[in-house]
């Protein structure tokens, strides 16, 4: 093997503790602004993770990890009451578009190794999945599953091509009677259906059980293991309990055995916490799991506002990604609601790159905040073409820049219909400025 190459015969975290730097390592530090050789030394340490399937061709690697900017993931997929291959297509493309970093193929219904197909074969974002909905949805009663139909699921998937798999192996048997405690109980669908299999078997959770047999599917793939939160919490309510923190425990057990194996690993975290307890559960999260890049969904700070919860969790997942979190997953305003539309999925993306940006700038990574600044300066000079470009969603800014104008009106002028002509307080700088005296005359 040529060095720099990763040709299928090890993982991205193999090649790094072995002192390469592999291909898909240069792409993502040059996409950073990094050097190859840090990249390397964080992919070593289990810090940064690439998920990179052998099998998944046309992939554009991409960094996740504190030294990487904040990532964000779009999921998409059919139910079993709605959409279709060509429609989740256009959702893949829309996230594309507007800058998601992966996609989660979260089908449950209709073709679903063909939507896979279909979706892995069009990104050139990684792809995951949740191997155990469709192990679910071809059964007709989900808790008739055997270990071997599971196992065969995701060694199927990871053949496929999938980069990383969300599998809830830190959900145990002694666990469940804590999350009766709650409110909402388990809001998790993997995590649920792996309860109710544990509960009718009366035997331990499989994943936990075979762990080593996982890894062993993950390395020979390099599937990257989203180590589920199947007891995250649904409510504020039951937010940071004893159900959630024990499974945290195993979670961070299990990130050393994956290591072992050069297994790269992604730890998820909760989905509703109050604002308050956001920084203490990442930082928890980076010490019990010695480091792994944390994916959070959201998480939401209040449970009063459906319809519009890609705000309530923009607002935890920005002050998540500033505590430390790498990796964002959107909520649409459809989330708790139904499946997401196109329009739901932009909204979604697009609300999740601005949590990622303003994480970012406050985290102080270099060069974050130049598109700031540069919209600042066009936004002075009324240079309303720049400032359209510079847009997470040019099309959205013309056109309501457009619309507000009334008819006669340039679309260029110096400026909006907020203040108009008169009241515009940056166009009276302008001439303030033009009318002042030079420095030192009376």
């Amino acid at each position: 093997m040529s060095k720099g190459t990763h040709n299928g015969t090890g993982t991205q975290m193999s090649y790094a503790r072995g002192g390469i730097v592999t291909e898909q390592m240069r792409v993502v530090a040059e996409k950073e602004g990094l050097e190859p050789e840090l990249v390397r030394q964080e992919v070593a340490a289990g810090r940064l993770a690439i998920p990179a399937n052998v099998n998944h061709a046309g992939l554009s690697p991409i960094g996740i990890g504190g030294v990487a900017s904040v990532k964000i993931n779009a999921n998409i997929g059919n139910s079993a009451l709605s959409s279709d291959i060509e429609q989740e297509l256009c959702k893949l493309q829309v996230s594309v578009s507007f800058g998601a970093d992966t996609v989660m193929d979260l089908s449950s219904g209709g073709d679903i190794d063909a939507i896979r197909e279909a979706i892995i074969r069009a990104s050139p974002l990684p792809v995951g999945t949740v191997p155990i909905y469709q192990v679910a949805a071809e059964l007709e009663r989900p808790e008739d599953m055997t270990v071997e139909d599971l196992f065969d699921m995701i060694e199927h998937q990871a053949k496929q091509g999938v980069d990383f798999m969300t599998v809830h192996c830190g959900i145990l048997r002694e666990h469940v009677p804590l999350a009766r405690k709650r409110v909402t109980g388990i809001v998790s669908r993997g995590g649920g259906l792996l309860a109710q299999w544990m509960v009718r078997h009366n035997r331990q959770n499989p994943l936990y059980e075979h762990f080593d047999e996982l890894c062993d599917i993950a390395r020979r793939y390099d599937v990257t293991l989203s180590l589920g939160d199947g007891l995250r919490p649904g409510s504020l309510i039951d937010a940071s309990d004893a159900a959630q923190f024990a499974e945290l425990e195993t979670l961070g057990e299990l990130t050393q055995r994956a290591w072992a194996k050069d297994v790269q690993v992604i730890i998820e975290g909760p989905g509703h916490v109050p604002l308050d307890q956001i920084e203490m559960n990442v930082k928890r999260q980076q010490e019990v799991c010695h480091g792994a890049p944390f994916y959070v969904l959201g998480p939401l700070v209040t449970d009063v506002a459906p319809g519009y919860d890609h705000i309530t969790s923009a607002i935890g997942a920005t002050l998540a990604a500033h505590a430390g979190a790498s990796y964002l997953c959107y909520v649409t305003p459809r989330e708790h609601l139904g499946l997401p539309t196109l329009e739901d999925v932009k909204t979604g993306v697009v609300t999740y790159k601005i949590a990622a940006h303003a994480a970012d700038i406050a985290r102080g990574r270099k060069g974050a905040r130049d598109r700031d600044d540069a919209m600042s300066r066009a936004r002075y000079a009324f240079d309303w073409e720049r400032q359209f470009a510079l847009s997470l969603d040019p099309e959205t800014a013309r056109r309501m820049h457009d619309e507000s104008l009334p008819e006669g009106y340039p679309k260029s002028g110096n400026f909006c219909s907020m203040c108009g002509p008169k009241f515009c307080p940056m166009r009276i700088s302008h001439q303030m400025s033009e009318e002042a005296p030079p420095e030192g005359d009376a």
